[in-house]
């Protein structure tokens, strides 16, 4: 799985500070929570539709669930028709509340609203099997100066 965060926050990147401070899709403001993507692809994807603005350099942190973590898994036919929604999001963040709560999984497995078919992987930093979660040494991302461009132009 792999996380994505600008230089100014690679020291916190598995903190959950973010989303504690801002709420996310899947949680509430005061809620610390891990968002990662099963791929880079998908990870600099969801970076590109939250981020504001759009920067040509990003860091890619890769990091491994062991195997044996149970995780949670929300498959779309279990979510509200309109999931992908910002009308449902009160719905996904009673989810991701609920599951928090519970503390029963270190790892949420949930469909990206992006792109459907893939998965995020959300991770609660205070459950006791995170700190077996190995996190790996970051990689630059130089992105396409033409995608970040024609991104900012369709705007």
């Amino acid at each position: 799985m792999w996380r994505i965060v600008t230089h100014r926050f690679a020291a916190s990147a598995f903190s959950g500070e973010g989303a504690r401070l801002f709420g996310g899709r899947w949680n509430l403001k005061g809620e610390p929570v891990v968002y990662t993507a099963q791929s880079r692809s998908l990870a600099f994807l969801e970076m590109l539709v939250q981020d504001e603005p759009l920067r040509a350099n990003y860091l890619l942190i890769p990091a491994e669930i062991p195997g044996d973590i149970p995780r949670l898994e929300i498959d779309a036919g279990q979510l509200p028709e309109n999931w992908r929604t910002l009308e449902s999001r009160k719905n996904l963040e009673e989810i991701g509340s609920r599951w928090l709560r519970d503390a029963r999984y270190c790892v949420m497995d949930v469909p990206s609203v992006v792109i459907p078919a893939e998965r995020n992987l959300l991770l609660n930093p205070a459950h006791p099997d995170f700190r077996r979660i190995r996190i790996g040494q970051p990689e630059n991302l130089k992105s396409d100066l033409r995608l970040l461009r024609n991104l900012s132009a369709a705007k």
